[in-house]
């Protein structure tokens, strides 16, 4: 054998734990979209199970003994690269009692199952009892990892979704946003209000929405023979790189909210898709970090979708699919997907007032998790944050206010701040790419997109977790995170 075998002892290990992460990922997949209601709990009790093995299997003492002997061997650049992912991961997990894994994933299966029919339902009663048992292990995890990181229980959180991010960064990057956004909000708003825009009528029908959201998969360069698309109660990316499953939800009086979904679901699976593919297996092939993820599925729906250039080039195949009709014309199509309106709903929200709804979840999430509050003072909060940021009242709505998203269901403490990091992100990345590619704007009206995503590709999606993710960007974009590019990439297209 070569001189690395503790290495070596590893890469088979971690090939172990990413085929069952894999069947766990498919097994969720078929749980949120296809699964019975009555093999819930089974299901539930399958995938703790499997969240308790592959714990088991990354804890064992013989991987932390392989570790510390792999870093005096001798490994190249991309070897190291791969050990120091493996000994985070490691390290995360070893600091987690297994009952404590188990307990957590078990409440998480129970209280999103409850959630699909509590929410419609505006069970904000029901849905806090089940909370609070997840609340209780999220602040028991963030407590142990706290202890041992030196920091504060949310930024234990966070770490895990987003490595190296702390809520001290997060509040200079939020504070930014928060001096610019509620006055550009208002001049947009007040700027549109002179608009008069012809809404597009239905209905329209789900068989052909899904006709053009396929289309449009195709068109983006989405792998078929890679992964499919399914609908769901709230649109995700899931499954292996290898069979990537997306999902989204359809409206038929609603024209594109799904065809957008679909648009932001392949960004993440292009992502996917494009993860480098010859270390398989291994946690440097792993996407980087939850907001590198938004800053591609953003990257697709917000910088590219939303561009005049892709809208123009979207009306011919809108008009095949529905028929034409006023609303179609081409300056009152796009005006008409580019509306900002201020609203309840943080997944239909337009990229202006979009961080308004992640940085009320995450001042309000990060307070829970550090003890500053408790389940019951949620909807008091969630209408006071929404009343400043958006004027609007979430009072006795809690459908449409604190239990519309997914994420608190099974304890996903620390990664609403990905959405708006993912957005900051994306906008650097697309003026990076439009400094690169000169003729950028007319390829995309054009509808070739290849040299972009060869860009995307070579910047971003090939690297995996290789390096850093201040590195990733920095050599992507020629310098750190920075919420300027954001900020005037929002001027441009709005004021």
């Amino acid at each position: 054998m070569s001189n690395n075998d503790n290495y070596h002892q590893l890469t088979r290990t971690f090939q172990r734990l990413s085929r069952f992460s894999h069947l766990s990922a498919i097994a969720s997949w078929d749980m949120f979209t296809m699964m019975p209601s009555g093999g819930s709990k089974a299901r539930g009790e399958a995938l703790a199970e499997l969240s308790v093995l592959e714990h088991q299997l990354l804890t064992d003492q013989k991987v932390a003994t392989w570790i510390a002997a792999a870093q005096q061997e001798d490994l190249n650049d991309v070897e190291q690269a791969n050990l120091r992912e493996m000994s985070r991961l490691h390290h995360q997990a070893s600091l987690l009692p297994e009952s404590l894994v188990e307990a957590k994933s078990l409440a998480g299966s129970r209280c999103e199952h409850a959630w699909r029919s509590q929410r419609p339902a505006n069970d904000w009663e029901g849905f806090a009892e089940n909370l609070k048992e997840v609340v209780q292990y999220s602040r028991e995890e963030a407590r142990i990892r706290a202890d041992a990181k030196g920091c504060s229980p949310y930024d234990a959180l966070l770490d895990i979704f987003e490595p190296g991010m702390t809520s001290a960064q997060l509040d200079v990057l939020f504070a930014d946003v928060k001096s610019w956004l509620p006055d550009l909000l208002n001049k947009v708003v007040a700027k549109q209000s002179q608009q008069s825009l012809i809404a597009p009528v239905g209905p329209f029908p789900t068989a052909i929405q899904r006709e053009l959201g396929l289309e449009t998969m195709a068109q983006l360069g989405f792998d078929f023979t890679a992964g499919r698309l399914d609908i769901s109660a709230h649109p995700f990316c899931g499954g292996v790189p290898e069979d990537v499953r997306i999902t989204t939800r359809y409206d038929e009086n609603e024209l594109l909210s799904a065809l957008f979904g679909v648009i932001h679901e392949t960004g993440h699976a292009r992502y996917e898709q494009n993860l480098p593919p010859n270390w398989s297996g291994q946690p440097i092939a792993l996407a980087r970090s939850t907001a590198i993820h938004e800053s591609q599925s953003l990257f697709f729906e917000m910088q590219l979708g939303r561009s005049k250039a892709f809208l123009t080039r979207l009306i011919p195949a809108v008009t095949r699919h529905f028929g034409d009709q006023a609303a179609f014309e081409e300056s009152n199509f796009i005006a008409w997907n580019q509306q900002v309106k201020p609203g309840f709903i943080r997944v239909d929200a337009d990229e202006v007032s979009y961080p308004a709804h992640v940085i009320l979840r995450y001042e309000i999430e990060r307070a829970l998790i550090n003890g500053d509050i408790e389940v019951d003072d949620i909807p008091a909060l969630w209408n006071e944050k929404m009343q400043s940021w958006l004027g609007l009242s979430t009072i006795g709505n809690y459908r449409n206010g604190c239990m519309q998203d997914i994420h608190w269901t099974d304890g996903g403490f620390g990664y609403f701040p990905s959405y708006t990091l993912g957005a900051m992100y994306a906008a650097q990345l697309f003026s990076a790419a439009n400094r690169a590619l000169p003729d950028l704007n007319q390829s995309i009206a054009q509808g070739e997109f290849g040299a972009l995503f060869d860009w995307l590709r070579q910047n971003i999606w090939q690297h995996g977790s290789r390096f850093t993710t201040e590195q990733l960007i920095t050599q992507a974009t020629g310098e750190p995170l920075s919420s300027r590019y954001f900020r005037a990439h929002l001027e441009a297209r709005y004021l």
